[in-house]
This record gives structure tokens, C-alpha cells and sequence, in this order.
């Protein structure tokens, strides 16, 4: 489970957000407090979720949470937005991500570039298929590859990388374009996508051995690896690199491994980026999927997505229905800009399965709690404010995507009490049939 909890939040972000990070804040000490500061509230928020996640075991994860602080509307909008845009929408985007680096190796026209990303979630579809512990091997095997690339990066770019004479100066510049407040807030959007996925650990809770036991230790140990791992991994970058020379590449990694290694180091970090986007999609496919079944147990999401494979006890019909999606998403070409949409939704429901904490602390003061929130109630309420603050910046610097973001939760309100209808009648018939 920890490895599914380093290699979910591990996928591209290390390698593609520091540049436009280090763009908003060209300063050393700003691009390591950012750093730190985003591992700070991932940590906050991994001993929040480490409570829910030990008190109700379930698969479904957030869902679950939602529907019982709040209601059974608030999970349904959690699913549906996962479904729609937030679990998809990554998938797609991180399906391409490694197809594209695949043509470092072999040429890929753009059409080619798609198919091979289809057969990659087809693939990690059949892996998935056949049982969470076929597919938790395959996510240890490539989150295993991952870190093993990253500590890499880290150990021979500090030993082998030679560096400016003063690679940490200024620490802050004396000219800062735009205010500090914005600077940052600009730059917490490549952070919080790079710290994100933690959460998927609590979607396979009802298949975990020991999960009141288990969950919060691979949740909580999971996300300080991949905090030490992050801030030195940027250390190195700022070692090895100006700011100016970080912000102006897409390819930050590759040009850092270079330094040390020569135009070896180009194939080492593609070939490091394919492995940590290929693991991280195996990981969504495996783990969002619990999420649709939870709905389709509670009458609200296609009756098929409830069932369980007799010999492989997966939720099969919710893993191939979600992998269809995808590559829905795949051919049309639109993913992107839904994805943009989706991060303002995403953060939504963090904020609210974080504050749902308080709500069961009230609620529900007799149920066992296993684990208990290190820091309560200061480190809840560190990340229900700080995800708060992203949503409402969001808001008002993107208000279009923003908007959009909240047109694709508000559809799900008219879909969820249609379902609602239908498992009534549902209900309704079988007791007819039974008089």
C-alpha cells in the first residue's frame, strides 16, 4: 500500500512543473519554500485522510466519506466529477505524456503518438483486470523504477554535477515581477498537482489486509518520501542550473542529468519519465474504479459497474468502463482543457473530505477510531484553509475554467436524482413482485 501511495503522488510533475514554478518565483529559497510549504499541507492532508481511511475501511474511499458527513449528493458529485473529468482527464493526460516520450526512442507521428497511449491503457487495463494483487506487483514494480531513477538524479547530480560558485544566490532577487502573494499562488498550482494522489490509497481500503492498521501507515510514510524526495530533487535542479535556465526549459530534468552525464543523461530522464507516468496511470486504473462501484452499490451509477469478478474479486465492468472513457477522451482531443476545469473541481472536494474530519468528530464521537490525526484539529485545519485559498484564488484569476469546473459538478445534480428515481422504482417493483 505505501508503494501505492509514493507511486501515485510520483508521476510527472517532478519532472515538468518546476520550470514554470521557478517562472513565478525566481528565487531559491522561494522554489524550496514552495516546496516545502506544498509538502507541508500534502503531509496535513495525508493525516487527515489516514483517520477517515482507518475509520471506514470501505472501497470507494472519498466517496464514501462524502456521503456520509454530508450526504448521499456530495459523494455522487465526487464520483461523477472523478469519472467525468479529474480521474479520466489525468489518465489521458499522463497516457500521452509517456507515448510522447516513447518517440525519444522510436518516431511517433501525432497519430501515432495516440494509439500508442491507447494500447498503454489497454494494457494496463488487462493488468488491472485480473486482480488488485497482480496490479498492486505491477505499481511496486514501476513506483520501485521511479525512485530508484529519482534518487539517481539526486545522488550523482550532487557527486558528479559540478556546479556555479554561488548556486543558491541571490536567494531572493531584489526585482520581482507582480506581488508576492500572486507569485506564489501561481506557483502552488504546479506544487499541489505535483503533491497530488495520496488519496487513491483510501479507494482500495475494502481490499487491503489490515487497512485499519495498514492505511495510515502507508499513507502517512508514503508522502514523506515523497517530500525529502521533491525538495532535494529541486535542490539538485538549483544546483546544477540557474533559475533563468530552469524557468525557460520544459525539459528541466533532462538538461540537469546532462550536466553530469552528457546527452546520456537525455535518454536516462526520458526513459525515467516514461516509467514514472506508465506506473502512475497503472496506479488510477487500479484504484478510481472502487469509486463507481461504491455508486453503483448505492443505486446511483450503471448497475454493471457493481460487479465483482468471481475469481479475480475486482470490479471488472467499472475498470473497463472507466479505460472506454479514457480513451474517449484520447481521440477527441479535448482532455486537456477539461483537466484545466477539473483541478479548481478537484480541490473542492479535498477541502470537504479533509473538513468532513470535524464533522464525524461531532457525529460520530462512539465510533472506533483506529488512528487519530497527529496535530488535531491544527493540521485539518492547516489544509482545509490552504485548499480553501486555492480554490477561491483559482476563482478569481482563472474565472472561466473555474466556472466551467462547476458546470461539470452542477450536471451531475439532475443525473444523481435521476438514478435516485430509478433504483426507487426499482425498489418499488421488486416489492410488487414479491406481494
Amino acid at each position: 500500500m505505501t508503494m501505492i501511495v509514493i507511486g501515485s503522488i510520483i508521476g510527472a510533475g517532478i519532472f515538468m512543473t518546476p520550470s514554470s514554478i521557478a517562472h513565478a518565483l525566481p528565487s531559491p529559497a522561494l522554489i524550496i519554500f514552495v516546496w516545502t510549504l506544498g509538502g507541508v499541507m500534502a503531509l496535513c492532508g495525508a493525516l487527515t485522510y489516514a483517520e477517515l481511511g482507518a475509520m471506514m475501511p470501505e472501497a470507494g474511499g472519498v466517496y464514501v466519506y462524502l456521503s456520509k458527513a454530508y450526504g448521499g449528493l456530495w459523494g455522487f458529485l465526487y464520483g461523477w466529477a472523478y469519472f467525468i473529468v479529474v480521474n479520466t482527464g489525468g489518465l489521458a493526460a499522463i497516457a500521452l505524456v509517456y507515448a510522447s516520450y516513447l518517440g525519444y526512442f522510436v518516431h511517433l507521428s501525432p497519430v501515432g503518438v495516440k494509439v500508442a497511449a491507447i494500447l498503454g491503457i489497454v494494457f494496463l487495463t488487462g493488468v488491472n483486470y485480473f486482480g488488485v494483487k497482480m496490479g498492486g506487483a505491477f505499481a511496486s514494480l514501476f513506483t520501485v523504477l521511479k525512485v530508484v531513477a529519482i534518487a539517481a538524479l539526486i545522488v550523482l547530480g550532487f557527486t558528479l554535477g559540478k556546479s556555479d560558485s554561488s548556486p543558491f544566490l541571490p536567494l531572493i532577487p531584489s526585482g520581482m515581477s507582480g506581488g508576492l502573494l500572486n507569485s506564489l499562488a501561481l506557483a502552488m498550482v504546479g506544487v499541489l498537482w505535483a503533491y497530488g494522489g495520496w488519496q487513491h490509497a483510501t479507494f482500495l481500503a475494502g481490499e487491503a489486509k489490515d487497512p485499519k492498521r495498514s492505511l495510515p501507515v502507508s499513507i502517512i510514510a508514503g508522502t514523506l518520501v515523497v517530500i525529502v524526495a521533491y525538495v532535494l530533487v529541486n535542490l539538485v535542479y538549483l544546483y546544477l542550473l540557474p533559475v533563468p535556465n530552469i524557468s525557460s526549459t520544459t525539459r528541466v530534468a533532462a538538461d540537469a542529468a546532462q550536466r553530469f552525464l552528457g546527452p546520456a543523461g537525455g535518454t536516462m530522464i526520458s526513459l525515467a519519465i516514461i516509467i514514472s507516468t506508465f506506473g502512475t496511470a497503472g496506479i488510477y486504473t487500479l484504484s478510481a474504479p472502487r469509486i463507481y462501484y461504491a455508486m453503483a452499490e448505492d443505486g446511483v451509477f450503471f448497475k454493471k459497474t457493481a460487479y465483482v469478478h468471481p475469481k479475480y474479486h475486482t470490479p471488472t465492468f467499472s475498470i473497463i468502463f472507466q479505460s472506454a472513457w479514457v480513451i474517449v477522451l484520447l481521440m477527441s482531443g479535448n482532455f486537456l482543457q477539461l483537466i484545466t476545469y477539473a483541478i479548481f473541481a478537484d480541490w473542492i472536494f479535498f477541502a470537504l473530505t479533509a473538513a468532513s474530519v470535524f464533522v464525524f468528530r461531532r457525529k460520530m464521537k462512539d465510533l472506533e477510531r483506529p488512528y487519530r490525526t497527529l496535530g488535531y484539529p491544527y493540521t485539518t485545519l492547516f489544509f482545509v484553509i490552504v485548499a480553501a485559498w486555492f480554490v477561491v484564488n483559482t476563482l478569481i484569476t482563472a474565472p472561466l475554467q473555474s466556472l466551467a469546473g462547476l458546470a461539470f459538478i452542477s450536471l451531475g445534480i439532475p443525473v444523481y436524482y435521476f438514478w435516485k428515481r430509478k433504483a426507487a422504482h426499482l425498489t418499488a417493483g421488486s416489492h410488487d413482485r414479491e406481494a
